[in-house]
Formats: structure tokens, C-alpha cells, sequence
């Protein structure tokens, strides 16, 4: 029993010794435990900050994401509507025929082709052209330029312009003022024709004379402009 009680004595004693010294030390404990606390609170503000950082940027390559994909819209949409011109099929268009040089080394029908509609359409190819009362159909010029495979787009109100050139090398000639136009496809086909007559650069009514004659493709300036 009293070696019970000695170890008792003694856990006493060192009960009390210990909460002496934490009694002692109780100023450095709480700066402590203060400072500890403050660590954690900067600690978690840095990670709330961190957070809000990446929020930031997360909603900046948001916006910088929906700029990129309405951009790509924009572009899809306009090729969507280059893709869905039509083709022009001769009834929106107004034309003109300019006899050029009669009886001079260059001599042509400068023809004029004006969209009359309230929308685009495109041309390629040249025209169909018939000449007085013939039924033949003029042939595409050797000494044209390439590039008749392409389209061109005529927007309401713009031209377009091709060029009957004429050509009197016999005696047996063709005499007329009027002449058919009409417009071709790639595969070369041909639409409705409109029948015209040819004036001078004064707007008088012109009559032409031909041995043989072929057409230039439609192009968006004037050929022979001199």
C-alpha cells in the first residue's frame, strides 16, 4: 500500500510540475496557437484567392472562347451564303449592246449584262449569242483569256460584259442590227434568250456586218476598253 501511495505522491508531483510549467509557458502557447490560427486563415485566404484567380482566368478564356467560336460561325455563315447564291438564269438581267470601231480593225458588239434583281446571282462561261436571223450558235473565242470555268458573282446592280467580235473576211457577208443573248452553265447549256438590238456609242441603232464572229467569256471589265 505505501508503494501505491509513493507512486501516487509522485503522479501528483508531476501532475503539478507539468501544470506549473504549462502555466509558466501559457503566453508562448497562445502566440502560438494565435500565429497558427493566423496561418491557417492566410493559408485558406491564399487558397480563396488562388480560387478566385483561376475563376478569373476561367471566365476569360470563356469569353475568349466564345469570340473564337463566333468567328467560326461567321465564317460558316458566310461561305453557307456563297454556296447558296443561285445561278443566274437570264430573267434578272438587263442587257445593252454596244456597236464598237464599225467598219475598223476591232470591230464588236460590246454586250452589257446588269442584275435588275434585288439579289445575287452568278454567271460563267460566255453567252449563247445568235446573230440577225442565223440559228447558229457563236463559237467561244480562240484568243480569249482562260478562266471561263469560273463563276462570277453579280450582286444587285453590278455588270457583267462580253464581246461579239466580228470579223469580214469575204464577200460573203451578213448584214443585221439585232441579235440573241442568252446564258450557259458549265455543261454549256443554255437558258432562255432575249433578243436585242445593237446601237452606236451615241445610242443611235447600228447595223453590223459579219463573215464569221465568236464571243468572249463574261467578265467583270470591259474587253477591248480603249
Amino acid at each position: 500500500m505505501r508503494t501505491h501511495r509513493i507512486r501516487t505522491a509522485v503522479l501528483a508531483g508531476t501532475t503539478a510540475t507539468l501544470a506549473l510549467g504549462l502555466a509558466a509557458c501559457g503566453g508562448a502557447d497562445g502566440g502560438d496557437k494565435a500565429d497558427a490560427k493566423t496561418a491557417t486563415t492566410r493559408t485558406v485566404g491564399t487558397g480563396t484567392g488562388a480560387v478566385e484567380g483561376a475563376s478569373a482566368d476561367a471566365g476569360t478564356d470563356s469569353v475568349t472562347v466564345g469570340k473564337a467560336s463566333a468567328a467560326a460561325q461567321g465564317t460558316v455563315k458566310a461561305k453557307a451564303q456563297a454556296t447558296a447564291t443561285r445561278q443566274c438564269n437570264g430573267d434578272e438581267m438587263s442587257y445593252s449592246v454596244v456597236h464598237r470601231f464599225a467598219k475598223q480593225q476591232g470591230e464588236h458588239l460590246l454586250i452589257t449584262a446588269t442584275n435588275a434583281d434585288a439579289t445575287p446571282c452568278w454567271v460563267t462561261s460566255y453567252p449563247s449569242v445568235m446573230l440577225g436571223d442565223t440559228t447558229k450558235v457563236l463559237p467561244h473565242s480562240a484568243k480569249d483569256a482562260p478562266g471561263g470555268a469560273a463563276r462570277i458573282t453579280v450582286r444587285p446592280g453590278a455588270k457583267v460584259y462580253s464581246a461579239v467580235n466580228l470579223f469580214t473576211e469575204s464577200t460573203r457577208t451578213h448584214t443585221s442590227g439585232d441579235l440573241s443573248i442568252a446564258l450557259r452553265d458549265r455543261t454549256g447549256d443554255t437558258g432562255p434568250g432575249t433578243d436585242q438590238a445593237a446601237f452606236d456609242g451615241k445610242g443611235i441603232p447600228s447595223k453590223f456586218t459579219w463573215t464569221s464572229a465568236d464571243v468572249t467569256n463574261w467578265n467583270k471589265t470591259k474587253p477591248y476598253d480603249y
